[in-house]
């Protein structure tokens, strides 16, 4: 059975207004689980996940200048919107979530599970480092993601998703629900992650950590996995091959089973 499509709506938290979509509202058998999508990235794009899961609440946002989010007034840091992401939470009266993060949302995940431990039950990390320390992808693709215009014309986005996003895949991954973010909003998500890093709080998580990563991935190399599971106490790692970036939607079926065994046998 897969979840019916999700309620969305513009709520305003903590200076900001996010665009925020909920599937199946009510579920209470698991904790609700909060997907953190990759730079760029609208919500809409993660909605083959959320519909796979129709057993518990999943929660995504846009974050601010990307999809249906407006712009931010400042720039941001990765621990701002930490801050940002609890009191969503506040507004929608959830105490506790689970945390998927993706990419650039793998980023925002690890921050948020140091800085409200209490709200944090299971964490997955998939294709993401722990920032500006990370091991570097391919220089081209890195320098293509470096240049916001690339990425903030409907014409030119999809392409540059595709040869980014797909890089290392065997299996192409549908973009068609891409949606170009605003220049300002790419720039400041971008710049945010520039200039973090987590190497100095991962051996201080205490929750459980499933860490994911494909090997052919060639924006964030694995090796960035294998750094990640060596500095976070008791966490697990799980490897892909031929998924690329995006292995948690071209490989859509493994990637669910094995998070779904992992969420729930902590919440067992």
């Amino acid at each position: 059975m897969m979840a019916e499509r999700a309620v969305k709506s513009l709520i305003g938290v903590a200076g900001r207004r996010l665009h925020v979509a909920r599937w199946n509202q009510g579920a209470d058998a698991h904790r609700p689980l909060l997907m953190l999508n990759g730079i760029g990235m609208n919500l809409e794009l993660l909605e083959p996940l959320a519909r796979a899961l129709p057993e518990r609440e999943v929660i995504c946002f846009d974050m601010p200048g990307i999809g249906g989010s407006p712009d931010p007034f400042i720039p941001y840091t990765i621990p701002q919107m930490a801050l940002t992401t609890a009191a969503l939470l506040d507004h929608l009266d959830i105490a506790e979530v689970d945390l998927l993060g993706i990419s650039w949302g793998g980023a925002l995940a690890q921050q948020f599970a140091f800085q409200h431990r209490a709200r944090t039950g299971s964490m997955v990390l998939a294709a993401t480092a722990a920032g500006a320390t990370m091991v570097p992808g391919n220089p081209a693709m890195m320098a293509h993601l470096a240049d916001p215009r690339e990425y903030s014309v409907e014409k030119t986005l999809k392409r540059n998703l595709a040869s980014i996003y797909n890089g290392g895949g065997s299996a192409q991954v549908s973009l068609n629900a891409a949606k170009a973010p605003s220049p300002l909003g790419f720039s400041y998500q971008l710049g945010s992650f520039a200039c973090w890093s987590s190497v100095p709080f991962l051996p201080l998580l205490r929750v459980p950590v499933m860490i994911m990563a494909d090997e052919e991935d060639q924006l964030i190399p694995s090796s960035n996995a294998h750094f990640l599971h060596n500095a976070i106490p008791h966490s697990r790692i799980e490897l892909f091959r031929g998924g690329g970036h995006l292995f948690m939607l071209s490989q859509q079926e493994r990637f669910i089973a094995i998070m779904r065994d992992f969420l729930n046998a902590d919440s067992a």
